[in-house]
């Protein structure tokens, strides 16, 4: 990447050219071109979790080394979250968000390729630092581009478009891996790479609403807190993989270290952030000043929660199907369609009343249905296999109706109380917290579910399945579902401060 060319009246590529160019519609059309590329960073991150078990039985993978491929990918996302704000600045829009999608796409390619198991491990690390990287810009964009009046709509309609990724993907990855393999997988992402690309060519900016400052162009990037958030998110990781295949010695190191690195990591943001302020050093990585606004420290835990509930359920939901139902992979995606379409729908109708309605309001009620979804799948048995189909399609509209909710929502409902300079830095942490709870997420539900297992004395492999490991299941099941009831309690939180009502003018009295 080169430094992103100064701003000027006559570059082709600038900002007030392309507003020229394209009218008042430019807003819309700069939006539609990040939603392809974030299309394919979610379809990234979420279809290879039905070529799991598949790709288990081709490398002869334990369940905890399987699910790195989702673990890793969801590690390098989250940590390069935090480089957004950054890279923008250093960069700008037009080579940040090309670069990203380059390598996005030698990502599945490599992957798709590769012949031994470290390699695709190290695809989906790849895929993920750009996947990232592209995650906070849309809301950036939302926020920065359009009037408090549209934020609502355009969130909904960018959500309505990148939903169809995570809708449509299980359906056509289950079709591909029954027919090509797992390997088909990771090459789902390269025409969506090869559009946005091509999008991004005609419609990014060199900078963007919410892009480089001028005085930030020459900031240093904070490597000492890029590595603490590396070091502790993988000891975090790491951990909890051990405690569900390893020792518990080197668990709680891990743990421990991960929770030493946290400390160090707050110590150290808190300390640039002073030296920033007065002698304009470099800024930290994580701007802590950010949690003084309520509304965004709430949104940012309900948005930690409600990662690891949604995330660890991407995961288990299609390992619940296949290896507790025993579902093909074609039937999996084919459950899930109907579910995606309609979260399509809601969000877009949601997207609207986000303009008008608080946000407390509508994140608790995605929350209640999302919770409420989870706890639903106790229902589903095997003795009635005739129920088994539609109670899965109905309950997992149900939840999708809760994203809904909560998608065009937390994020704009969040952040409305910073000012325009920390937009990009709210966005990047507010989507960091998000995925560190998904990174947790998925490995949380892969230890709960062995430990249910192990209890239930049920193995999860390919033999017929028994009513004990579904009874496993279910108890996971009910974990996310109290997850998503917790979050609902700090999503209360986010109603806006009632602004002070002044005292009524005091009354003069007439004189005798």
């Amino acid at each position: 990447m080169s430094e992103a060319p100064a701003p000027t009246p006559n570059n082709p590529h600038g900002l007030p050219a392309l507003r020229e160019r394209y009218g008042p519609r430019y807003r819309w059309l700069l939006l539609l071109a990040v939603m392809v590329g974030t299309m394919a960073s979610i379809m990234s991150s979420t279809v290879v979790n039905v070529a799991i078990p598949d790709m288990s039985q081709h490398f002869t993978l334990g369940q905890e080394r399987a699910q790195w491929v989702t673990s890793g990918f969801m590690a390098a996302m989250t940590v390069s979250m935090l480089t957004t704000p950054w890279l923008l600045a250093r960069y700008g829009y037009r080579a940040t968000y090309s670069g990203c999608m380059w390598l996005l796409l030698v990502g599945g390619v490599a992957g798709g390729l590769a012949n031994d198991y470290p390699l695709v491990l190290a695809a989906r690390v790849a895929e993920g630092l750009a996947a990232g990287v592209v995650q906070p810009i849309p809301a950036i964009i939302i926020l920065r581009a359009f009037d408090p009046s549209e934020q609502g709509r355009a969130s909904g309609i960018f959500g309505m478009g990148v939903v169809l990724a995570p809708a449509l993907g299980p359906s056509i990855g289950g079709v591909l891996v029954d027919w090509f393999g797992w390997r088909s997988i990771f090459f789902m992402v390269v025409p969506f790479c090869l559009v946005s690309l091509w999008l991004a060519r005609k419609l990014i900016p060199t900078t963007a609403p919410g892009g480089a400052d001028a005085n930030r162009a020459g900031a240093a990037l904070d490597w000492r807190g890029l590595l603490l958030a590396t070091a502790g998110t993988l000891c975090l990781l790491n951990g909890l993989v051990e405690l569900q295949g390893g020792t518990p010695l080197v668990a709680t190191t891990l743990l421990v270290s991960a929770v030493a690195l946290l400390l160090v990591f707050i110590w150290l943001a808190r300390r640039m952030l002073q030296t920033h302020r007065h002698a304009q050093g470099p800024e930290p990585l994580m701007n802590l000043s950010l949690f003084a606004d309520r509304r965004f420290a709430m949104g940012s835990l309900v948005a930690f929660i409600y990662g690891v509930a949604l995330f660890g359920s991407t995961y288990l939901l299609p390992v619940y199907m296949q290896m507790g139902l025993q579902l093909s992979p074609s039937v999996v995606g084919t459950v899930l369609l109907p579910s995606g379409l309609v979260l399509a729908i809601s969000i877009a109708a949601v997207g609207r009343l986000a303009d008008r309605q608080p946000t407390h309001r509508l994140v608790s009620i995605g929350l209640v249905l999302l919770a409420a979804s989870f706890a639903l799948m106790v229902t589903i048995r095997l003795e009635h296999p005739a129920r088994i189909i539609p109670l899965l399609v109905l309950w997992a509209i149900v939840g999708r109706i809760g994203l809904g909710f909560i998608l065009p929502s937390l994020n704009i409902g969040a952040m409305r109380g910073l000012g325009p300079a920390h937009i990009p830095q709210g966005a990047s942490v507010i989507n960091f917290l998000r995925m560190l709870g998904g990174a947790a997420g998925v490995s949380l539900c892969g230890i709960f579910l062995e430990w249910r297992l192990a209890a239930h004395g049920a193995p999860l492999d390919t033999s017929p399945t028994t009513p004990a490991r579904i009874a496993a299941f279910d108890e996971t099941f009910l974990m996310l579902a109290g997850i998503c009831a917790l979050a609902v309690l700090a999503a209360l939180r986010l109603k806006p401060p009632t602004p002070p009502v002044p005292p009524p003018p005091e009354r003069q009295t007439r004189p005798a």
